[in-house]
């Protein structure tokens, strides 16, 4: 593992002075679709090769399923104006209750789910959300929204997330990206969930600003560089890779709060994806925590870790 001090902002080709928005939405119809082609780029001979190719089958359900869907209930117009005035994201996580395309997704999702290739006890736990009834399935859905999923069932959570992240992403591309506002500290300004990581991005207007992105709906928001995402420190940051790695994916560790959450150089791979790349790099999240750092990104798909 290499240490490294801050890196200097990536000059901004000319041309392209970075004016980047707050918030850029995402695109259900695309994200899964890339999100899995990458999970499968990234299988190749990689120590994880079964689980990312799981993974990759995984997200092409999630794309597959969505057409038909009935349209997701959003908050009404009295809601979004409060939320704004509060600061608070428009889409209430704690008070989440599912509507029939919530209902209809995790149906699709859980009926699918048996085409992907997955070891038996994955199986095992595909069919206990099966069996299980709506109470249930609904108890689950919080555990995830909260971040507080049960050690002994992470396996049966893989796939309640799954159609949560397709609800949660439908959800928030129906928002008007222009009305969000910063609700804090590694907090999403449209379902106030936690990035799974952070990414340097190379999109014309943007070149070389850093922006988060959200582990549940996909959203991702502005955030200042070398700037601790989860406490807001900018003491104290330093940066963790795997020596001899591309230099695409490091960890950006925190002495204050002693956490940390993994940034992504997209600008150098346009290929990179918040959620794939995270699990991936499986590796780096293992010898962080040796120095005692927690680490603070959320990603569904690594579950107790």
């Amino acid at each position: 593992m290499t240490q490294v001090g801050a890196p200097r902002h990536d000059p901004i080709p000319i041309g392209d002075a970075a004016a980047p928005p707050f918030v850029r939405l995402s695109d259900p119809r695309l994200v899964f679709k890339q999100r899995g082609e990458r999970f499968r780029a990234l299988a190749g001979d990689h120590e994880l090769k079964t689980y990312l190719l799981f993974l990759a089958d995984l997200s092409a359900v999630q794309h597959d399923i969505q057409d038909g869907l009935p349209p997701v209930e959003m908050p009404a117009s009295d809601a979004l104006a409060r939320a704004r005035e509060h600061a608070m994201p428009p889409l209430d996580r704690a008070r989440f209750t599912p509507d029939p395309a919530c209902d209809a997704t995790f149906e699709r999702v859980l009926a699918s789910c048996g085409a992907c290739l997955m070891p038996a006890a994955a199986n095992a736990a595909l069919q206990k959300v099966r069996d299980a009834d709506p109470a249930a399935r609904a108890g689950m859905a919080k555990a995830v929204l909260a971040d507080a999923v049960p050690v002994e069932a992470l396996a049966e959570h893989v796939f309640v997330a799954a159609a949560l992240q397709v609800h949660f992403a439908r959800l928030a591309a129906r928002l008007d990206a222009a009305s969000l506002i910063p609700v804090g500290d590694g907090v999403c300004p449209a379902c106030g969930g936690p990035p799974v990581a952070s990414m340097v991005v190379g999109w014309f207007g943007a070149h070389g600003t850093r922006f988060c992105a959200c582990a549940t709906c996909a959203t991702m928001w502005n955030y200042v560089r070398i700037k601790c995402t989860v406490c807001g420190s900018t003491k104290g940051i330093s940066y963790e890779e795997v020596e001899g790695g591309p230099g695409t994916v490091k960890a950006e560790c925190c002495s204050e709060c002693r956490s940390y959450v993994k940034i992504l150089y997209q600008q150098k791979d346009p290929s990179l994806d918040p959620v794939a790349d995270d699990v991936a790099s499986l590796g780096l999240d293992l010898m962080v925590r040796e120095t005692g750092l927690r680490r603070a990104g959320v990603d569904h798909f690594l579950l107790g870790y």
